[in-house]
């Protein structure tokens, strides 16, 4: 069999490159024939799985959950279902998290040399993908706006400290959500639709699949000009999605819905994240593609 590895030098302060001898003994245990290639830029990962999966019987990738996402939007482009092995090595690593993927590099490897291909479920976002979570809103740009060597220095704090320079007067936006017969038009804070079940390392969706076709989600609601109160108010709705979880939250700020397809509009200026990377802009619809990726996840564990 062959593979191939694509790996992010820059990720997790440069490890993987560092190991890449450790990392090709043990994909050549399971493949035999291995080739590398390293990014240069954002883009390269998507432009090489795109370009080569064809020629593989298997894509196993390293990076962040930027990475997942650059590589899925590859695989996804490229009209192929290569066996896939994802070792992580960002600061987050939330997909990793969602299916049970260790961080250390050696469990990672234990993964992809005895685990099983799972059928996922990925997001298709007008003509995008995601793979675990799609949002806008506050808080959301801190992933792709934190400078790179600030999360070098200290890693997964940096998020915090971006979020909350730039997120606390939180941005009012409309939006109009439907998910088949029911709609909602809402002034809103945060909008999220997940496929996975860790956001920011923290298990927001604990109890989702990333295999049934359905994704959950949420809206918070706010009035146009709030004051100081109903900012608070916004802020404890949100943390409560977080520290509570989507089925456990009973906020009445908070609606939730679950599907697979949803169509939103909102605010041309609203910027969408997708899997921590910035997205498009505007109006949305978001659906289910079922079982697209075969990803190696630990073979006793539920998906």
């Amino acid at each position: 069999m062959k593979c191939l590895f694509v790996y992010n030098p820059v990720s997790g302060r440069g490890k993987t490159g560092r190991r890449l001898h450790k990392i090709v003994r043990a994909l050549r245990e399971r493949y035999g024939d291995v080739c590398v290639c390293a990014t240069e830029k954002q883009g390269d990962m998507t432009r090489i799985i795109r370009e080569q999966a064809h020629l593989f019987d298997a894509v196993v990738f390293s990076g962040g959950d930027g990475s997942f996402n650059e590589a899925l939007q590859g695989v996804c482009e490229s009209g192929c279902s290569p066996e896939l092995g994802y070792i992580p090595s960002g600061t987050v690593n939330d997909v990793a998290h969602s299916l049970g993927i260790p961080k250390r590099l050696g469990g990672a490897l234990r993964v992809i040399r005895t685990g099983r291909a799972a059928a996922l479920d990925c997001m298709k976002i007008n003509d995008r993908y995601a793979m675990y979570i799609v949002a806008a809103g506050a808080f959301t740009s801190a992933p792709y706006t934190t400078p790179q060597s600030l999360k070098k220095q200290i890693g997964f704090v940096a998020y915090g400290i971006e979020g909350l320079m730039k997120n606390l007067n939180f941005d009012v936006f409309g939006v109009t959500f439907r998910e088949g017969g029911r709609e909602v038009h809402t002034d809103s804070v945060f909008v999220i639709l997940m496929n996975g079940r860790y956001v920011a390392g923290i298990p927001l969706n604990r109890h989702a699949s990333m295999a049934d076709g359905k994704i959950e989600a949420a809206v918070i609601h706010q009035r146009k000009n709030p004051g100081f109160f109903g900012k608070v108010r916004a802020f404890f709705s949100l943390a409560g999605l977080f520290l509570r979880g989507f089925r456990a939250v009973r906020e009445k700020q908070i609606t939730r819905f679950e599907g697979s397809h949803f169509e939103i509009e909102t605010d041309e200026h609203v910027v969408w994240n997708f899997d921590g990377e910035k997205g498009t802009a505007g109006k949305v619809t978001v659906d289910v593609v079922p079982g697209r990726i075969r990803l190696l996840v630990p073979r006793h564990k539920e998906v």
